[in-house]
C-alpha cells in the first residue's frame, strides 16, 4: 500500500472530484470506491465522498495494492469483432470469466487478450488488464477493451458519465404484462447471503436504473425483452429481473430452480454497444446475434 498526500489549493465541492481530477489513472468510480474502503482520511478520520473540500484540507488516501498472480497468454479462441489501435471489442461466450479472481487465474478473458492482442492498458493493474467494463461468467456478449490507458480513460468515463450504451436481450420466466418500463431500486449485498446481490435500502447499496422493453411474448409462458442499462451495478439485470417477478430463464443464483431446457447459465446477452472513439471522436456501435444455444430455446417457441 502507498500513500498518496493531496493537498487542496482551492475549494471544491466534493471530495471525489477533487480526488479524481488529482490521482492519474483514478476515475470517480474508482476513487468512490476508496472512500467505501476508508482509503480516504482528514485529520486522521474517514470523510465521505460528498465531503465539501476547503483550501487547505489535506487528504490522505491510501492506495491498495493489486494483489498480483501470473498473468499467462492462453492459446483461447475469442470472437475480437473489432480492433484498432486504442481498442478491440469482443464477443465474449457464455462460461468465460472475464478476469482472475477467488483463485481463478486461467481460462480466463484476460488470458486470451494476452495472447491474441498486443498491449493492454495498465491502469487497472495486473488483475485486469484492458478490461474497462466486464459482464458475467455465465452471461454472453459484447465488452470493450482498451490497449492503452489514454483510451482507458476515456472509455470509463463513458461509462461513468453514462453516454456509453449497453444494450442486453434476455428471456424471462412469465408473461411480462407492461410494453416498456423502468425499474429503479438500490443494489447491494444480499444481507442472508453475501456472494449475491439485492435490492436494499438506500442507505445499504447504490442506485440501480434498468430500462425494459418487451420484443416478443410466448404462448409457452416466457419474455423475450431488450435492457438498457442507466446504471451499471453488480448483476444489476438479473436482480431486477427478479425484483419484477421475471427473472432471466436459466439464471442458477437468482432465478426458478426448475429448468425445462438444459443450460449452462442464463439466456442473458450483451446484445449491442455504442461509445465514442476515445481518439477519433468517431460514434462507434456495435452488436452481436444471439448464441446458438439461445436462439435454440427461442426457436422451440411460439409467439403470443
Amino acid at each position: 500500500m502507498r500513500t498518496v498526500l493531496l493537498t487542496a489549493s482551492e475549494p471544491c465541492a466534493r471530495a471525489d472530484v477533487f480526488i479524481s481530477s488529482k490521482l492519474e489513472g483514478y476515475t470517480r468510480s474508482s476513487v468512490k470506491k476508496l472512500f467505501e474502503e476508508g482509503c480516504v482520511q482528514l485529520n486522521g478520520k474517514r470523510v465521505k465522498a460528498s465531503y465539501a473540500v476547503a483550501v487547505g484540507d489535506k487528504l490522505e488516501i491510501f492506495l491498495p495494492d493489486a494483489v498480483s498472480y501470473d498473468a499467462k497468454p492462453d492459446d483461447i479462441p475469442i470472437d475480437i469483432i473489432y480492433e484498432d489501435a486504442d481498442l478491440a471489442v469482443v464477443n465474449k461466450p457464455q462460461g468465460m470469466t472475464v478476469h482472475a479472481g477467488n483463485g481463478n487465474t486461467e481460462g480466463t478473458l484476460v488470458n486470451a487478450l494476452l495472447y491474441r492482442l498486443d498491449n493492454l492498458s495498465g491502469i487497472n493493474g495486473v488483475l485486469r488488464p484492458g478490461i474497462v467494463h466486464r459482464i458475467d461468467k455465465d452471461t454472453s456478449g459484447l465488452l470493450v477493451v482498451a490497449k492503452n490507458d489514454r483510451a482507458h480513460l476515456s472509455l470509463s468515463g463513458q461509462i461513468e458519465n453514462k453516454t456509453c450504451r449497453r444494450t442486453y436481450i434476455a428471456l424471462l420466466e412469465g408473461i411480462l404484462k407492461e410494453d416498456v418500463g423502468t425499474v429503479t431500486t438500490y443494489i447491494g449485498r444480499d444481507p442472508r447471503d453475501r456472494v449475491k446481490m439485492a435490492v436494499v435500502p438506500p442507505e445499504k447499496g447504490k442506485l440501480a436504473i434498468t430500462d425494459f422493453t418487451v420484443l416478443k411474448r410466448y404462448k409457452q409462458g416466457y419474455t423475450l425483452c431488450r435492457f438498457d442499462l442507466r446504471t451499471g451495478r453488480t448483476h444489476q439485470i438479473r436482480v431486477h429481473a427478479r425484483h419484477i417477478g421475471h427473472p432471466v430463464v436459466g439464471d442458477p443464483v437468482y432465478g426458478i430452480k426448475k429448468q425445462k431446457f438444459s443450460l449452462n447459465g442464463q439466456l442473458l446477452h450483451a446484445w449491442q454497444l455504442r461509445f465514442v472513439h476515445p481518439r477519433t471522436g468517431e460514434q462507434m456501435c456495435f452488436e452481436a446475434p444471439v448464441p446458438d444455444y439461445f436462439e435454440a430455446v427461442l426457436s422451440k417457441l411460439n409467439e403470443v
